[in-house]
């Protein structure tokens, strides 16, 4: 079984997208072994300067890189990511469950990750051109791997 760590910048702040992903999550548990790490989000001034961003930034990415598991195949969401199907998804978990058996799927802050947690991945994903709010982006990638190992397992939900 696929070993996943999902690891976020942040806590998910509306009862809305807590009871979705909960949702998800208890739906993931029929093919994977899913945990999910949330990192504490730098705090920054209303108007941060790019410096300010960037120290931000480099500070969770060392607490992003602390949590990811040794031996596991890293993704990180970005703008600039590849674009999969569901079924290139479901194909690309299916060959990290073979080859790795675990997965880390790495979510940044509203200001994204810095470039030495984005070089430490093996594969940079964009679930979208469009842009979401980070919070609202746990939903939708765990919705996206649910639906992903739906069709790798000959589920229905893809349907």
């Amino acid at each position: 079984m696929l070993n996943i760590t999902l690891i976020t910048v942040g806590t998910l702040k509306e009862g809305y997208l807590r009871e979705a992903c909960a949702e998800y999550e208890k739906r993931l548990g029929a093919f994977c072994r899913l945990e999910t790490v949330q990192i504490k989000e730098e705090r920054l001034p209303d108007c941060p300067s790019r410096a300010e961003i960037a120290a931000g930034l480099e500070a969770e990415g060392a607490r992003i890189l602390a949590a990811m598991p040794p031996r596991a195949f890293r993704a990180a969401l970005c703008v600039e990511g590849k674009q999969l199907s569901s079924e290139e998804l479901a194909g690309t978990l299916g060959q990290i469950g073979t080859t790795r058996g675990a997965l880390a799927l790495v979510i940044g802050s509203s200001y994204g990750l810095f470039p030495s947690v984005k070089a430490a991945c093996d594969l940079r994903l964009s679930v979208s051109k469009l842009t979401f709010p980070h919070q609202l982006m746990r939903v939708l990638l765990l919705e996206t791997v649910y639906r992903s190992l739906s069709i790798l397992h000959g589920g229905k939900y893809h349907k």
